[in-house]
């Protein structure tokens, strides 16, 4: 069985130059297939609004929704580190709701750490929840629970004026007590300077090499995930596909009779078919 990482590993490989691996996980069979394959962590994302219910964003993502795939990815995964990430309003009303809301991940769901979005303007539920003993992972650059300030889903950082937002964001959460950063959508050139400046690790989703680690969302790189394929993608599979194909031919066999066959049945112990007809009448004939 694979040991699980602590954030103390996680340090240790920044230190090192180890790069992390994680991606989104949303139930147990994918979990358990990723610890499998040897990840080093896995986010339950609130992407689960898109890429499990088939919504157009994030926001209407509940506590709960987030509480119940946590428990699944945990229990398909017992051994890697599983993040739960906080949904929209869960955490900025107040500060008492970011540590009550980011102690349910651990209490209820088996989370090792929780994830929040937004810079200099969470800074007091970043240390308040570091406070309460809780492993925090802060995310700057595109943040997709506040998108609409941002005019859409737009790559961050992309201008030298733009680029001091997004340090000065990185630099607050670091100060802040957050254990971990992930920086979204970002160019790579801000992100290597974070990274460079940063003490703490420094992951990437879609923000370049020059980090400690790369996100990737699962059902982008499984290739399951159909309305867009942002730039920083890359599908290591083209599961759609084949999951049409075979519901194609499951569809085809059935209308046809040749699914079913003999080999997909349990047949009567033998000689006990024979008595059916006694039975039939003893049912039906009264």
């Amino acid at each position: 069985m694979p040991k699980k990482k602590t954030i103390y590993d996680l340090q240790q490989m920044k230190r090192k130059g180890e790069k992390v691996t994680w991606i989104t996980s949303y139930d147990a069979p994918t979990a358990a297939l990723a610890e499998a394959a040897g990840l080093d962590m896995l986010l339950v994302g609130d992407s689960l609004g898109m890429c499990v219910m088939g919504l157009e964003g994030t926001v209407p993502v509940t506590m709960e929704q987030c509480l119940h795939h946590t428990r699944a990815v945990r229990t398909g995964a017992p051994n890697t580190f599983v993040i739960g990430d906080m949904p929209f309003m869960s955490y900025q009303a107040s500060v008492e709701d970011a540590v009550r809301n980011a102690g349910r991940f651990l209490k209820e769901a088996g989370a090792d750490a929780i994830k929040l979005e937004g810079g200099v303007r969470v800074t007091r539920q970043i240390h308040a929840i570091a406070e309460a003993g809780i492993v925090v992972f802060g995310h700057i650059g595109l943040t997709p629970q506040s998108s609409g300030q941002l005019g859409g889903f737009k790559a961050q950082g992309r201008t030298v004026e733009a680029a001091r937002h997004v340090i000065k964001d990185a630099m607050a959460v670091e100060a802040a007590g957050a254990h971990c950063l992930l920086v979204e959508a970002v160019s790579p050139e801000v992100t290597a300077l974070i990274h460079k400046h940063l003490t703490i690790p420094v992951y990437s989703i879609g923000a370049g090499p020059d980090v400690d680690g790369q996100l990737l969302i699962v059902s982008d790189l499984l290739g399951l995930f159909q309305a867009f394929t942002p730039k920083f993608v890359k599908k290591y599979a083209h599961l759609a596909e084949e999951m049409k194909r075979a519901f194609g031919e499951y569809c085809s066999e059935v209308r046809s009779g040749a699914f079913p066959g003999p080999e997909h049945v349990y047949n009567m112990v033998e000689g006990e078919a024979d008595k059916l007809g006694e039975l039939e009448q003893e049912i039906w004939a009264s």
